[in-house]
This record gives structure tokens, C-alpha cells and sequence, in this order.
């Protein structure tokens, strides 16, 4: 058996894999370097202007960030955006089963249905279900074009809560149609067809194989589509209901300190949205068990990965 490799031997040898090392090691990125200080001066001068700069009066901001009507609307705005969400996901799982059936009319009926409501602007949907008793001064309930059982009007019951859950609702479950359609289709045929083979109901087959494979792609971008609501919750202050942004402005309003006010939306807008997606990078790890490494990859060590090979 060979013996060590002597330290002049070593450092004439013509190993091409020491040599890729010793390269490897040497080798300078301007680029590298030259973006570094970019960030960095960027970041200096941004730390600058939010401490020098008077206008931002961060005493008004610590002043109202925890003030009562600002965590009232806060909580509007959480329970706006997780109700939509849920409403969403379940008429958009309805609608991802009715766009994968055999029979054509419901197929059609839910792509018209996913185009329209993904079609119009939330904003715009807002308001024209705040103002459906124009439309329908009364909603009656009974069998159609025959006797009514119950019949109410139309203003007391479409309030501002009633018309941003709607609205936003709508639009959820269109675009969440999309994602778990996606999701579903991205199960390969082959797994339905080894729980097949293995007895397995198709009750069993969905939920025990292809909806937890499935989720694997469905929450990233459900999340994403759950952060979108939240962030679009703003929006209902247009129909006068007390979420964070008009709860925000109430004060503005009155206080003419718009900035500051609008900085304790933002700063609230960001501690939600950064908690929701830990909790979507918690979820995402659980379902990719044993399909990923959570996006991390080891890189190969030419000297111990040549040696072994």
C-alpha cells in the first residue's frame, strides 16, 4: 500500500481536482463585491432618512400604534381576510371538482364563473354589492316563480361586513379554484392507480394519497393568495367599514398627521403578513416531508466525492 504523498509531491502534483480547489479558492467576484457595497450604502441611507428626516414624527406613530380604535380595526382586518379565505377555499374546491367533471355544462358553468369573478376588480365588485338594494330592494327566499317563504330587505341586509365578505369572497374562490385544480392535477395518474390496486376506496384514494401530495403545491401559492386578501382588505374602506387603513384615516382625519398614521398601517400590514408566512413555511415543510430538504442542497465535495467514487 502506498504511503502518504510527500508535501513537495503534493504541491507539484497535476490532480486536476486539487487543482479545481486551489482555483476555487483563489478566485475574486468583482461583482460580488461591487454589490455588497451598493446594498450597503443603500441601506446606510435609508437607516439616514427614516432617523434624520422630522416629517416621519415617529413620537405620533408610537403614540397611536397601539391606540385602541387602530387594534379594533386590526382585528376587522384579520377576521375579514381569514374569512374570506376560508369561504373561498371552499366554494374554489367546489369549483376545481366541477372544472375536472366528465359532464361538460358544469365544466362551462364553473369556467364562467372562475373568468367572470377573476375578471372584474375587487374594488369594483365591492361596491356594486354594497349597493345591491338599488338592484333588489328585497331578497326573498322560497321556490322560484312560486310562493316565498321569507323575504327581507335589502339594506339591512347588506351592511358593509356583509357586502366586503361577499365580494371578497368571490374573488377568492376564483383564484382558488385555480390553485387546487393546479394542485390536484399535479398528483400523477400513476398514484391513484397503485391505491386503486390496493383496495383503497376513492374516498380513501383522495384524502389519504392525493390530497396530501397535492397540498405540496396548493400552499405556497394558496398562502401567497391569502396574504393578497389580507393586503386587499384595505379596500373595503371605501364602503365605510372600519378595517385598519379607515380606522387609520378616522384619526388622519381628524389630526391632519397623515403620515405618521399611514406608517402605523404599513408597520401593522407587516407584522401580520411576515407571522402568516412563517406560519405558510411551517405548513409548507410538514406537507413536502420526504419530497424536499426545504430548498437547501448540499454541494458536492469534488475531493471526498472523486475519492469515494
Amino acid at each position: 500500500m502506498a504511503g502518504p504523498i510527500p508535501l513537495t509531491e503534493r504541491k507539484n502534483s497535476t490532480d486536476p481536482r486539487t487543482d479545481d480547489v486551489a482555483l476555487s479558492k483563489r478566485r475574486v467576484r468583482p461583482w460580488r463585491v461591487v454589490a455588497g457595497a451598493v446594498l450597503a450604502l443603500v441601506a446606510v441611507l435609508l437607516v439616514h432618512f427614516l432617523v434624520t428626516n422630522p416629517r416621519l414624527e415617529w413620537g405620533v406613530v408610537a403614540e397611536y400604534l397601539f391606540e385602541p380604535s387602530v387594534l379594533s380595526g386590526l382585528g376587522t382586518t384579520v377576521w375579514l381576510a381569514v374569512a374570506a379565505t376560508v369561504v373561498g377555499a371552499v366554494v374554489g374546491a367546489i369549483l376545481a371538482a366541477a372544472q375536472m367533471s366528465q359532464f361538460p355544462p358544469v365544466r362551462w358553468a364553473a369556467t364562467l364563473y372562475i373568468g367572470v369573478f377573476r375578471g372584474i376588480p375587487p374594488l369594483v365588485q365591492l361596491i356594486f354589492w354594497f349597493n345591491l338594494a338599488y338592484l333588489l330592494p328585497r331578497i326573498s327566499f322560497g321556490i322560484p316563480f312560486g310562493p316565498e317563504f321569507a323575504s327581507w330587505d335589502a339594506n339591512e341586509v347588506i351592511t358593509p361586513v356583509t357586502a366586503a365578505v361577499i365580494g371578497l369572497s368571490l374573488v377568492e374562490s376564483a383564484y382558488m379554484a385555480e390553485i387546487i385544480r393546479g394542485g390536484l392535477l399535479g398528483v400523477e395518474q400513476g398514484q391513484r392507480d397503485a391505491a386503486r390496486a390496493m383496495g383503497l376506496t376513492p374516498g380513501q384514494t383522495f384524502f389519504r394519497v392525493v390530497l396530501p401530495q397535492a397540498m405540496r403545491v396548493i400552499i405556497p401559492p394558496g398562502g401567497s393568495q391569502f396574504i393578497s386578501v389580507l393586503k386587499g382588505t384595505a379596500l373595503v374602506s371605501v364602503i365605510a367599514m372600519s378595517d385598519l387603513l379607515h380606522s387609520v384615516q378616522v384619526v388622519y382625519n381628524r389630526t391632519y398627521e397623515i403620515v405618521p398614521m399611514l406608517i402605523v398601517a404599513c408597520l401593522w400590514y407587516l407584522a401580520v403578513v411576515t407571522l402568516f408566512t412563517v406560519g405558510q413555511r411551517w405548513l409548507e415543510r410538514h406537507f413536502s416531508r420526504g419530497h424536499t430538504t426545504g430548498g437547501l442542497t448540499r454541494r458536492p465535495n469534488r475531493m471526498t466525492d472523486g475519492a469515494s467514487a
